[in-house]
């Protein structure tokens, strides 16, 4: 199956998140049990990128999606030399806070182009409301490994999973023309 031409919010009217399988129970469950009632109370967005086709019930299966979410960590958690140029106050960044792609579309590049979509969506966000960072807490090692190739640096522990972090100034030069 191919999949639509860009991510849009989850509408659980029309998209199918009982089907969607990337091999972590953690994140289908998230998907499937949370995302919608997160969005409706207002602690997250999820965005996702659909198949082209519905499926006979007419709702559209789910490719990938990415959820985010306001933050901040303490300024103790980031490396010396970048800690002392902020206030004292906790340091405000954007959270991924879930990013996974269906199994059948693993291999092709999707989790790439998920998580450049979530840092272009937060670097948008970031012209209205200004934030450090972006972080992320890894499930495991593939996801910290994941998260390494493309630039996130380590940054803690956090409640047993390795907490990353990507500074917006090194977003900039991604999204600027």
């Amino acid at each position: 199956m191919s999949w639509s031409k860009g991510f849009v919010e989850l509408d659980k009217t029309i998209h199918d998140r009982t089907s969607f399988d990337c091999g972590e129970v953690e994140l289908n469950t998230f998907l499937q049990q949370y995302a919608a009632k997160h969005m409706e109370v207002g602690v997250s967005r999820t965005m996702l990128l659909s198949t082209a086709n519905p499926l006979p019930s007419g709702k559209y299966p789910i490719c990938a999606f990415y959820t985010i979410a306001p933050g901040s960590i303490s300024r103790e958690t980031l490396p010396d030399t970048v800690a002392k140029k902020l206030p004292k106050d906790p340091v405000p960044v954007f959270l991924i806070a879930q990013l996974a792609v269906h199994s059948e579309y693993h291999g092709q590049g999707l989790g790439k182009i998920t998580l450049i979509k979530a840092l272009e969506y937060l670097w948008k966000i970031n012209a209205h409301i200004k934030a450090y960072a972006i972080v992320v807490d890894c499930l495991n090692d593939k996801a910290k490994t994941f998260y390494l190739k493309y630039g996130f640096d380590v940054l803690c522990a956090n409640n047993g999973r390795v907490r990353m972090f990507f500074p917006m100034k090194a977003v900039a030069p991604l999204f600027n023309t």
